[in-house]
Protein backbone atom coordinates (compact mmCIF):
# COMPACT_ATOMS: atom_id res chain seq x y z
CA UNK A 1 0.00 0.00 0.00
CA UNK A 2 1.57 2.97 -1.19
CA UNK A 3 2.05 5.66 1.65
CA UNK A 4 1.10 9.52 0.25
CA UNK A 5 1.69 12.67 2.95
CA UNK A 6 0.64 16.50 1.17
CA UNK A 7 3.64 18.63 0.37
CA UNK A 8 4.08 22.36 -0.94
CA UNK A 9 6.56 22.96 -3.15
CA UNK A 10 9.15 26.47 -2.84
CA UNK A 11 10.33 25.33 -6.02
CA UNK A 12 8.92 24.35 -9.97
CA UNK A 13 11.93 23.34 -11.80
CA UNK A 14 11.80 23.28 -15.45
CA UNK A 15 12.22 19.95 -16.00
CA UNK A 16 8.95 19.25 -14.37
CA UNK A 17 6.91 21.37 -17.16
CA UNK A 18 4.89 18.59 -18.81
CA UNK A 19 3.57 17.21 -15.57
CA UNK A 20 2.29 20.54 -14.89
CA UNK A 21 2.36 20.78 -10.93
CA UNK A 22 0.97 22.69 -8.59
CA UNK A 23 2.22 24.06 -5.78
CA UNK A 24 1.33 21.70 -3.64
CA UNK A 25 1.49 18.03 -4.64
CA UNK A 26 0.97 14.45 -3.19
CA UNK A 27 3.79 12.47 -2.82
CA UNK A 28 4.05 8.46 -2.38
CA UNK A 29 6.72 6.16 -0.86
CA UNK A 30 7.14 3.84 -3.83
CA UNK A 31 9.61 5.48 -6.14
CA UNK A 32 10.80 4.18 -9.52
CA UNK A 33 13.93 5.13 -9.72
CA UNK A 34 14.13 5.93 -13.77
CA UNK A 35 14.75 8.46 -16.05
CA UNK A 36 11.75 11.35 -16.32
CA UNK A 37 10.12 10.62 -13.08
CA UNK A 38 9.79 13.71 -10.98
CA UNK A 39 10.20 13.46 -7.50
CA UNK A 40 9.95 16.32 -4.06
CA UNK A 41 13.16 16.53 -2.70
CA UNK A 42 14.16 19.00 0.19
CA UNK A 43 17.39 20.81 0.25
CA UNK A 44 19.91 20.01 2.81
CA UNK A 45 22.62 22.96 2.44
CA UNK A 46 23.22 26.24 0.96
CA UNK A 47 25.84 26.94 -1.59
CA UNK A 48 27.66 30.24 -3.03
CA UNK A 49 28.04 29.01 -7.11
CA UNK A 50 25.98 27.13 -9.02
CA UNK A 51 23.15 27.74 -6.32
CA UNK A 52 19.57 28.53 -8.73
CA UNK A 53 17.50 26.49 -10.51
CA UNK A 54 15.28 27.64 -13.50
CA UNK A 55 11.89 27.12 -12.92
CA UNK A 56 8.82 26.35 -14.97
CA UNK A 57 8.33 29.64 -16.41
CA UNK A 58 12.38 29.91 -17.46
CA UNK A 59 13.45 32.51 -14.37
CA UNK A 60 16.46 31.63 -12.48
CA UNK A 61 15.62 31.09 -8.16
CA UNK A 62 17.96 30.63 -5.77
CA UNK A 63 17.67 27.64 -4.00
CA UNK A 64 18.25 27.51 0.11
CA UNK A 65 18.52 24.85 2.56
CA UNK A 66 15.38 23.87 3.92
CA UNK A 67 13.61 24.76 0.26
CA UNK A 68 11.56 21.15 -1.14
CA UNK A 69 12.10 21.30 -4.87
CA UNK A 70 9.92 18.95 -7.58
CA UNK A 71 12.87 18.24 -9.82
CA UNK A 72 13.36 14.95 -12.49
CA UNK A 73 15.25 11.48 -12.44
CA UNK A 74 17.85 11.88 -15.00
CA UNK A 75 21.43 11.28 -15.95
CA UNK A 76 24.10 13.82 -17.21
CA UNK A 77 27.70 13.98 -18.94
CA UNK A 78 29.25 17.39 -18.68
CA UNK A 79 32.71 17.90 -18.52
CA UNK A 80 32.05 21.68 -17.31
CA UNK A 81 29.48 20.82 -14.69
CA UNK A 82 28.61 17.71 -13.55
CA UNK A 83 27.78 13.69 -14.19
CA UNK A 84 25.58 11.84 -12.71
CA UNK A 85 23.34 8.79 -12.99
CA UNK A 86 19.84 7.59 -11.76
CA UNK A 87 20.34 5.46 -8.34
CA UNK A 88 19.53 1.88 -9.00
CA UNK A 89 17.17 1.97 -6.26
CA UNK A 90 15.55 5.29 -4.29
CA UNK A 91 13.58 5.15 -1.39
CA UNK A 92 12.10 8.42 0.94
CA UNK A 93 14.70 9.63 3.13
CA UNK A 94 17.73 8.47 0.68
CA UNK A 95 20.05 11.73 -0.70
CA UNK A 96 20.13 12.45 -4.17
CA UNK A 97 21.82 15.07 -5.97
CA UNK A 98 20.59 18.23 -8.12
CA UNK A 99 22.92 17.76 -11.58
CA UNK A 100 21.71 20.81 -13.59
CA UNK A 101 20.03 23.76 -13.87
CA UNK A 102 17.11 22.61 -14.85
CA UNK A 103 16.45 20.60 -11.91
CA UNK A 104 17.64 16.89 -13.04
CA UNK A 105 18.08 14.91 -10.05
CA UNK A 106 20.26 11.99 -10.11
CA UNK A 107 23.67 10.52 -7.74
CA UNK A 108 26.82 12.45 -8.64
CA UNK A 109 29.79 10.51 -10.51
CA UNK A 110 32.28 13.77 -11.49
CA UNK A 111 32.04 16.89 -10.15
CA UNK A 112 33.73 20.01 -11.87
CA UNK A 113 36.06 21.88 -9.31
CA UNK A 114 35.34 25.30 -10.29
CA UNK A 115 31.81 25.09 -9.30
CA UNK A 116 31.95 23.09 -6.60
CA UNK A 117 29.38 19.75 -5.08
CA UNK A 118 26.23 19.69 -6.67
CA UNK A 119 23.58 20.81 -3.92
CA UNK A 120 22.34 17.87 -1.94
CA UNK A 121 18.70 16.63 -1.34
CA UNK A 122 16.95 14.78 1.62
CA UNK A 123 14.37 12.44 -1.34
CA UNK A 124 10.32 13.53 0.34
CA UNK A 125 8.56 10.66 -2.01
CA UNK A 126 7.28 10.35 -5.65
CA UNK A 127 5.09 13.03 -6.78
CA UNK A 128 1.50 11.48 -7.78
CA UNK A 129 -0.53 12.20 -10.89
CA UNK A 130 -4.17 11.89 -11.35
CA UNK A 131 -4.67 12.48 -14.57
CA UNK A 132 -8.55 11.49 -14.57
CA UNK A 133 -10.85 13.89 -13.19
CA UNK A 134 -12.32 12.19 -9.98
CA UNK A 135 -9.15 9.60 -9.61
CA UNK A 136 -8.69 8.71 -5.96
CA UNK A 137 -4.91 6.62 -6.50
CA UNK A 138 -2.53 8.43 -8.17
CA UNK A 139 0.62 7.45 -10.19
CA UNK A 140 3.80 8.33 -10.09
CA UNK A 141 4.31 11.47 -12.23
CA UNK A 142 6.46 11.52 -15.84
CA UNK A 143 7.44 13.94 -17.88
CA UNK A 144 5.83 11.93 -21.07
CA UNK A 145 2.83 13.22 -19.77
CA UNK A 146 1.08 15.99 -22.14
CA UNK A 147 4.43 15.25 -24.36
CA UNK A 148 4.97 16.02 -28.29
CA UNK A 149 4.71 12.37 -29.21
CA UNK A 150 8.39 11.26 -31.23
CA UNK A 151 7.60 9.95 -34.89
CA UNK A 152 9.79 7.63 -37.06
CA UNK A 153 8.62 9.33 -39.99
CA UNK A 154 8.96 13.05 -41.11
CA UNK A 155 5.60 14.79 -42.05
CA UNK A 156 6.88 17.87 -43.53
CA UNK A 157 9.41 19.56 -45.51
CA UNK A 158 11.15 23.04 -43.71
CA UNK A 159 14.33 23.38 -44.29
CA UNK A 160 16.49 22.57 -41.37
CA UNK A 161 19.25 24.75 -40.16
CA UNK A 162 21.16 22.40 -37.75
CA UNK A 163 24.18 24.13 -35.69
CA UNK A 164 26.58 21.23 -34.09
CA UNK A 165 30.31 22.01 -32.05
CA UNK A 166 32.88 20.38 -30.74
CA UNK A 167 31.85 20.05 -26.74
CA UNK A 168 29.32 22.05 -24.22
CA UNK A 169 29.97 26.52 -23.98
CA UNK A 170 31.55 26.42 -27.54
CA UNK A 171 28.99 29.45 -28.49
CA UNK A 172 26.02 27.16 -30.14
CA UNK A 173 23.44 28.91 -28.76
CA UNK A 174 25.06 31.99 -29.41
CA UNK A 175 25.30 31.17 -33.28
CA UNK A 176 21.99 29.07 -33.36
CA UNK A 177 19.92 32.43 -31.76
CA UNK A 178 21.98 34.68 -34.46
CA UNK A 179 20.84 32.70 -37.41
CA UNK A 180 17.24 33.26 -35.67
CA UNK A 181 17.53 36.50 -35.69
CA UNK A 182 18.99 37.05 -38.90
CA UNK A 183 16.17 35.06 -40.70
CA UNK A 184 14.03 36.41 -39.14
CA UNK A 185 14.78 40.24 -39.46
CA UNK A 186 14.99 39.21 -43.53
CA UNK A 187 11.30 38.55 -43.38
CA UNK A 188 11.16 34.53 -42.59
CA UNK A 189 9.19 33.05 -40.52
CA UNK A 190 11.68 30.73 -38.00
CA UNK A 191 11.18 28.08 -35.87
CA UNK A 192 13.34 26.86 -33.46
CA UNK A 193 14.78 23.48 -31.47
CA UNK A 194 16.76 22.03 -28.86
CA UNK A 195 17.53 18.10 -30.35
CA UNK A 196 20.19 16.81 -27.64
CA UNK A 197 21.34 17.39 -24.10
CA UNK A 198 20.11 17.86 -20.95
CA UNK A 199 17.01 19.98 -20.07
CA UNK A 200 16.87 23.48 -19.59
CA UNK A 201 14.48 26.16 -21.01
CA UNK A 202 17.26 28.93 -21.19
CA UNK A 203 18.78 27.97 -24.88
CA UNK A 204 15.14 27.39 -25.99
CA UNK A 205 13.80 30.92 -24.85
CA UNK A 206 16.66 32.81 -26.03
CA UNK A 207 16.17 31.71 -29.44
CA UNK A 208 12.08 32.74 -28.99
CA UNK A 209 13.55 36.04 -27.73
CA UNK A 210 15.61 36.28 -30.81
CA UNK A 211 12.10 35.90 -33.25
CA UNK A 212 11.72 32.51 -33.56
CA UNK A 213 8.18 31.95 -33.76
CA UNK A 214 7.59 28.70 -32.03
CA UNK A 215 10.52 26.42 -30.07
CA UNK A 216 10.53 23.21 -28.41
CA UNK A 217 13.65 20.43 -27.15
CA UNK A 218 13.10 16.89 -26.12
CA UNK A 219 12.25 17.90 -22.86
CA UNK A 220 8.62 18.89 -24.59
CA UNK A 221 9.25 15.03 -25.98
CA UNK A 222 9.12 13.93 -22.54
CA UNK A 223 12.89 13.49 -21.90
CA UNK A 224 15.27 14.29 -19.35
CA UNK A 225 18.58 14.09 -21.14
CA UNK A 226 19.11 12.50 -24.13
CA UNK A 227 21.49 9.66 -25.62
CA UNK A 228 22.13 7.32 -28.33
CA UNK A 229 19.11 5.58 -29.44
CA UNK A 230 16.39 8.32 -29.02
CA UNK A 231 17.19 10.96 -30.58
CA UNK A 232 16.32 11.00 -34.37
CA UNK A 233 12.50 9.92 -33.38
CA UNK A 234 12.65 13.17 -30.86
CA UNK A 235 13.82 15.34 -33.40
CA UNK A 236 11.40 13.97 -36.07
CA UNK A 237 8.87 14.74 -33.57
CA UNK A 238 9.52 17.70 -32.42
CA UNK A 239 9.96 18.82 -35.89
CA UNK A 240 6.17 17.57 -36.83
CA UNK A 241 4.90 20.16 -34.20
CA UNK A 242 6.90 22.91 -35.43
CA UNK A 243 6.04 22.16 -38.62
CA UNK A 244 2.05 23.12 -37.13
CA UNK A 245 3.79 26.92 -36.88
CA UNK A 246 3.98 27.41 -40.71
CA UNK A 247 8.00 28.11 -40.28
CA UNK A 248 9.61 29.25 -43.59
CA UNK A 249 12.71 27.42 -41.90
CA UNK A 250 13.45 25.22 -38.27
CA UNK A 251 17.02 26.35 -36.61
CA UNK A 252 17.90 23.22 -34.53
CA UNK A 253 20.65 23.20 -31.76
CA UNK A 254 22.52 20.03 -31.50
CA UNK A 255 23.37 20.45 -27.68
CA UNK A 256 26.82 18.87 -26.52
CA UNK A 257 30.03 17.56 -29.05
CA UNK A 258 29.87 15.90 -32.10
CA UNK A 259 31.92 12.99 -30.06
CA UNK A 260 29.96 13.06 -26.90
CA UNK A 261 27.38 10.90 -25.42
CA UNK A 262 24.14 12.77 -25.95
CA UNK A 263 23.23 11.34 -29.77
CA UNK A 264 24.31 13.87 -31.48
CA UNK A 265 25.60 11.57 -33.75
CA UNK A 266 22.59 9.67 -34.60
CA UNK A 267 21.24 12.71 -35.84
CA UNK A 268 24.05 13.97 -38.44
CA UNK A 269 24.31 10.48 -39.93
Amino acid sequence: MVVTTRVRLDRIASATRNAALSPEVIVGDQIVAAEGYVLAVRILEDKSAYNTVEDVTGRMLSLRAGDVLAGVLGTRRALRGYAGVVPSHLAVGDSIDVLNLGGILGRCTSVNPDVGPPFRAEVLGAILAFPELGDRVGRPAHIRERAVPPSDALESRVPVVYIAGTCMNAGKTVAATELVRGLARSGLRVAAAKLTGVSLMRDALSMLDAGAVAALTFNDVGIASTHAGVTVSTAKGIFNRLAGSKPDVIVAELGDGILGEYGVQDILH
